[in-house]
């Protein structure tokens, strides 16, 4: 099957004399941001996109899960959308694999992608030598949001690690408030565990778990620390959390019913839908016990082949929008997130994204999602196995044993 480049599509579009209307340039995506923070962030694409003269058919499906399998399945079947939210990381390596994605090398070769963003992100989006998605953002994974007031009443200062978090957590608790805000569903409780791994276990740990699959560090006393101190973290969770949405548990954060919440950075975009600001309401850090631990993920579009030119010219007229330094910082500004775009100027965004900057200009902070490290299987694997963990009496050391086994599989 022919590949579809969009090089040559930019360069056909050059010849044309007349621009493409708004049907001509309808675009349906499909993505799974239906919180209020996410709402607003995908409104910034879709009114870029509408204002540049195009058609956003908005198909937005509740859960990244939900989404993925319909957008996966309308490919597969012959009736892809235009374009459809991912991961950064391995999620549409089946896609690429059957040849049902346009690559992206033209674009990305004109825009210098390899200049202006982290390696590790032009890597997750690349197979082969060639460009298969379009990096929109760049998300912290492993943040901890804290209500500054419930703070303050508690006596506690911002911790700095995962030993201060549990005493702070203890004082919050003394004072009869919800200590720690939690989501009780297995991406959310994989998510905790995640923080945990990384900022107490530290990025050789994490990378050797998720990266290289060494069965042989869930033994170790470094990896059964981890495991204890996310058990421990059940001690400061309300009745209420099994089953609750990532966003109502900030609510709580936001309302002050609650301490903090282990979060992405997607977090910040219900802080700020609530009309509160970093620094003022809230406060925001990364818990790491070796100075370093910044678990750098994000989202990206791919862009399914497409017979139809109009269509074709709307996925590339899409994608550079989505990359312009006016939108970047328009969608950080909702987001929560910061731009994929290292070289735009940021000093409009909020402290929070500053850190987070700062901590970008830095390689060694740039830890790779568990999503660039594994395959979806493995992910689902330990997912199903974190959740057993945090919701049975498991020791440690069984589920120890377990995580060595679910490694030891060949995905």
């Amino acid at each position: 099957m022919k590949r579809i480049s969009f090089a040559a599509l930019a360069t056909a579009m050059v010849a044309i004399a007349s621009p493409a209307g708004a049907q001509d340039m309808k675009a349906e995506v499909i993505h799974w941001w239906t919180s209020g923070g996410e709402s607003a962030a995908v409104k910034v694409f879709a009114d870029q996109f509408n204002k540049a003269g195009g058609n956003w058919v908005d198909n937005a499906i509740a859960g990244g899960a939900n989404a993925r399998t319909a957008a996966i399945n309308r490919t597969v079947g012959g009736n892809p959308p235009t374009a459809m939210q991912f991961n950064t990381g391995k999620q549409f390596d089946d896609l690429v694999e059957n040849n049902l994605l346009a690559d992206l090398d033209g674009l990305a070769s004109e825009q210098k992608w390899k200049s202006i963003m982290p390696e590790a992100i032009i890597n997750a989006v690349t197979r082969n030598g060639k460009v298969f998605a379009v990096p929109v953002n760049i998300h912290g994974q492993n943040w901890l949001w804290y209500n500054k007031s419930v703070l303050d009443k508690a006596g506690v200062p911002e911790p700095k690690n995962w030993d201060e978090t549990i005493a702070a957590l203890d004082k919050i608790k003394a004072t009869g408030v919800i200590p720690l805000a939690f989501s009780g569903q297995k991406n959310w409780e994989r998510g905790l565990f995640n923080a945990v791994l990384v900022g107490k276990g530290g990025p050789k740990l994490w990378v050797g778990i998720y990266g290289k699959q060494d069965a042989t560090l869930a033994a170790t006393p470094e990896f059964k620390a981890v495991a204890a101190t996310y058990k421990k973290l059940r001690d400061y969770v309300d009745a209420g959390a099994p089953g609750r949405n990532w966003n109502d548990a900030t609510t709580l954060v936001i309302q002050g019913k609650a301490g903090m919440q282990i979060m992405g950075d997607w977090a910040k975009g219900e802080f700020v839908s609530a009309g509160q600001t970093a620094g003022k309401e809230y406060g925001c850090t990364v818990l790491s016990g070796q100075g370093v631990g910044y678990v750098m993920g994000g989202d990206v579009f791919a862009f399914p082949k497409l017979k139809d030119a109009n269509q074709q010219k709307a996925q590339l007229a899409l994608a550079k929008i989505m990359l312009e330094p006016d939108t970047q910082i328009k969608f950080a500004q909702k987001k929560g997130s910061i731009p994929v775009r290292l070289d735009v100027d940021s000093s409009s965004l909020d402290q929070c994204a500053q850190k987070a900057m700062t901590w970008l200009k830095d390689s060694s902070q740039q830890i790779p999602a568990q999503e660039m490290l594994s395959p979806p299987a493995l992910t689902g694997a330990m997912e199903d196995v974190i959740s057993q963990f945090w919701n049975t009496s498991m020791t440690v050391d069984q589920f120890s044993a377990k995580v060595a086994d679910a490694l030891k599989q060949q995905f």
